[in-house]
């Protein structure tokens, strides 16, 4: 990877949070593009955190003992890390000797948080589109690992390399690391994210939409009373709010095509459960009082964050053009409209009587134009968007080459994921050097935060053991 650099600003005095924790809150400065390096600087933020042990006798300077870093590359696109104590991280990774960094990738949590109204003092919608052009993952692991370099430049040498922990989307920002900076890595730990390397978005959602299908109908057998219950209160939708929708309390519009996408939580440990606690909600209104309650309203406008992760959407599709020549041209809402299943996404649709017996299928995690037009924040984000989408000469995001050749350990825990395909995972796999995983099909894609005890025994056996 060519130079790059980014300066401490600040580090707090160290501070005790509960669980015998010792955290630090750091700012650094970087590049707004790293190939201009004298160009506009913003600001990222972070804490870390070690095990907070007090002694006896308080250790002379020159007796602290420096760990090894262990640097959380967070989900998404889009959001940023929860705080050390809050992270499953910190429960089980710390008593190995790591100290904890929890980097909020640019865009995000505190690190120049990206919103419209942050975007508008950027310019209009052509400046936006470029400006967030920095923001993937070819640049997250730029900062990266400049801030790895700013962090330990006076470590001794076998200290300056750090481990990564990549969930989901960190898991595709660690196969960039790895194709591009591996000389800055100890070892790489990923789960549910072995992102498909050369597959487009439209190969990528023609995958997970049969996933996405596979939850839907799991749903139904579990809660077949809902096959009509979440047509009727559809109807009701369009009969309360027309093809424009419901009214949202903040800006935001109901609409069904809106409602569809609550099915993102399928992927996830006690989805099905929370999407029908919702229809049972909403019906329970219309049953008593003919509308919907504020109550429910806002549930459905925070649901999902569109609004408070703009990145989560403005990027979604872009993570999977793997480099030039591949644009994301709404490919979810593409490849949807060929779906029996999905034919809610098409102007021509003969609308809920055309199903007859049939139920409305949920979306999973795909971005579609409509989330720009029902979405309070994204609303003034429309031709930002189409202009990323458009866009087509992205960088590469891989090295197959170099990651065919990695020396790196890497760990990984693959599900039978609706957001990861598992197929794909498998080949992707295949082509990285030096890497064990973890498969089972009993693991949903929040399984770090659900079940963080099993998903972090199996790695550290795949870490630890010896397999025979």
């Amino acid at each position: 990877m060519a130079s790059v650099v980014a300066r401490l600003i600040s580090k707090s005095k160290p501070y005790v949070v509960p669980g015998k924790l010792l955290v630090k809150e750091l700012w650094f400065e970087v590049p707004l593009d790293h190939s201009k390096p004298d160009s506009k600087t913003i600001r990222l933020f972070a804490r870390s955190a070690v095990k907070y042990e007090k002694p006896i006798v308080e250790p002379s300077p020159s007796e602290v003992v420096q760990r090894p870093f262990l640097v959380y590359l967070q989900g998404g696109p889009g959001f940023g890390c929860s705080a050390p104590q809050d992270s499953p991280l910190s429960k089980h990774m710390l008593d190995r000797g790591y100290e904890l960094l929890l980097l909020d990738q640019r865009g995000t949590g505190l690190s120049c948080p990206v919103s419209a109204n942050t975007l508008e003092l950027v310019g209009g919608p052509q400046e936006q589109a470029d400006y967030l052009k920095l923001f993937r993952a070819d640049t997250l692991v730029k900062d990266s690992e400049a801030v790895r370099l700013c962090l330990t430049k006076d470590f001794p040498p076998e200290k300056k390399k750090w481990t990564t922990f990549g969930q989901s989307f960190g898991g595709m920002m660690t196969l960039t690391y790895l194709s591009f900076a591996p000389e800055g890595l100890r070892e790489c730990f990923i789960t549910g994210g072995l992102a498909a390397l050369d597959k487009g978005p439209s190969e990528v959602y023609q995958a997970t939409y049969r996933k996405c299908i596979e939850r839907n109908n799991a749903y139904y057998k579990k809660f077949p009373e809902d096959i009509a219950a979440v047509k009727w209160v559809a109807e009701k939708i369009l009969e309360l709010g027309g093809e424009k929708g419901v009214p949202l309390p903040a800006g935001g519009f109901l609409t069904v095509q809106r409602l569809m996408t609550i099915g993102l939580d399928l992927g996830m440990d006690g989805g099905i459960d929370r999407v029908h606690n919702i229809i049972l909600r909403m019906k329970a209104d219309l049953d008593q009082f003919g509308i919907f309650t504020r109550f429910t309203l806002n549930a459905l406008e925070e649901n999902n964050s569109w609004d408070t992760a703009p990145i989560y959407t403005l990027l979604h599709e872009p993570c999977w053009c793997f480099g030039p020549g591949v644009a994301g041209n709404w490919a979810a809402e593409g490849v949807g409209k060929t779906l029996g299943e999905y034919q809610w996404l098409r102007k021509d649709w003969a609308g809920l009587a055309s199903l007859g017996d049939k139920p409305l299928y949920f979306s999973g995690e795909m971005i579609y134009p409509f989330h720009f037009e029902t979405c309070s924040e994204l609303i003034k984000l429309k031709e930002t968007a189409h202009k990323l989408a458009e866009f087509d000469q992205w960088p590469d995001l891989y090295d197959i080459g170099q990651l065919g050749k990695n020396d790196v350990p890497v760990y990984a825990a693959s599900y039978n994921d609706m957001f990861v395909d598992a197929d794909l995972a498998r080949i992707t796999a295949s082509r990285v050097r030096n890497i064990k995983v973890f498969e089972t099909n009993v693991l949903f894609h929040n399984a770090l935060r659900s079940k963080p005890d099993d998903v972090f025994r199996e790695l550290l056996k795949l870490r630890d053991d010896t397999i025979d």
